[in-house]
């Protein structure tokens, strides 16, 4: 395993610049709209930046309660 890292590091760079700007950003979205499951699991759930990027156009346009809209005035 080692070698295959040591071998293949310009793969981790890759993936890390991918997936490190999608995560700061579903996760800056989901603590604005105080998503706290959602801010968790985010943080705590690694998918190359698939679960970041579903959050960021699907599940963060959904209109805010009145309640969360009350707490954003």
């Amino acid at each position: 395993m080692e070698q295959f890292i040591q071998e293949n590091i310009w793969i981790l760079i890759l993936i890390g610049l991918w997936s490190i700007p999608w995560k700061g950003v579903a996760l800056w979205k989901a603590a604005r709209r105080e998503d706290t499951q959602w801010f968790i699991f985010l943080l705590i759930v690694n998918t190359l930046a698939i679960l970041d990027i579903i959050y960021i156009f699907k599940f963060s346009k959904r209109p805010l309660t009145p309640a969360e809209n009350h707490t954003h005035q």
